[in-house]
């Protein structure tokens, strides 16, 4: 099975390339933003706690995130492996999701991560905001602390799975087909 962490900051090209990558691999797509929205909107037991946190301000805690992602491995029985975009943001996600991947028999293939310098996601971001209505994505302010927040807090991800030897990092700047051949060579050699 194949388990990929596909990893970069905010307009790094994640969803462009993960959408590639599901195609080609038969991946299931797993978005934490997708899943909170899908139990929030459902009102399942696991939406409802998220709920709570979050209405008095909170994070959700990471064992809630993780039964969520738990649950839709569980349903995706037949899948050929998962994409997990956005997900693992803290090192203790990371450590969670490889210990709930391996008592269901399974593990991170690795993480590709693209590296894009701070200027280019900036225009992305803002040039992505002209046409995806997000607000966050129109606002400078906004795009400077999601990619402050990114490398104070996520980062960190990256060197967890640099030391299992599962880092690989790809040069996010280029056309988008050839850094997803990039991305599909590095997949191949897993």
């Amino acid at each position: 099975m194949l388990n990929i962490v596909l990893f970069g900051p905010p307009g790094a090209g994640k969803g462009t390339q993960s959408e590639k990558l599901i195609s080609k691999y038969g991946l299931t797509h797993l978005s934490t933003g997708d899943l909170f929205r899908k139990h929030l909107g459902e009102g399942t037991d696991l939406g409802n706690l998220a709920k709570k946190y979050m209405d008095e301000g909170h994070l959700v805690p990471d064992e809630v995130v993780i039964r969520m992602v738990e649950e839709k491995i569980s349903n995706s029985a037949d899948s050929k492996g998962f994409i997990f975009d956005g997900f693992p943001r803290t090192t203790a996600q990371a450590e969670a999701l490889d210990k709930m991947l391996e008592n269901n028999g399974m593990s991170i293939s690795g993480m590709i991560a693209l590296d894009v310098p701070q200027e280019v996601l900036k225009k992305r971001i803002i040039e992505r905001g002209k046409t995806s209505n997000r607000a966050d994505d129109q606002n400078e302010e906004k795009i400077n602390t999601r990619i402050k927040v990114y490398l104070d807090e996520t980062l960190p991800v990256a060197k967890y799975y640099e030391q299992q030897g599962k880092l690989k990092k790809i040069n996010g700047v280029g056309e988008i087909n050839e850094i997803f051949q990039q991305i599909s060579a590095t997949i191949d050699s897993y």
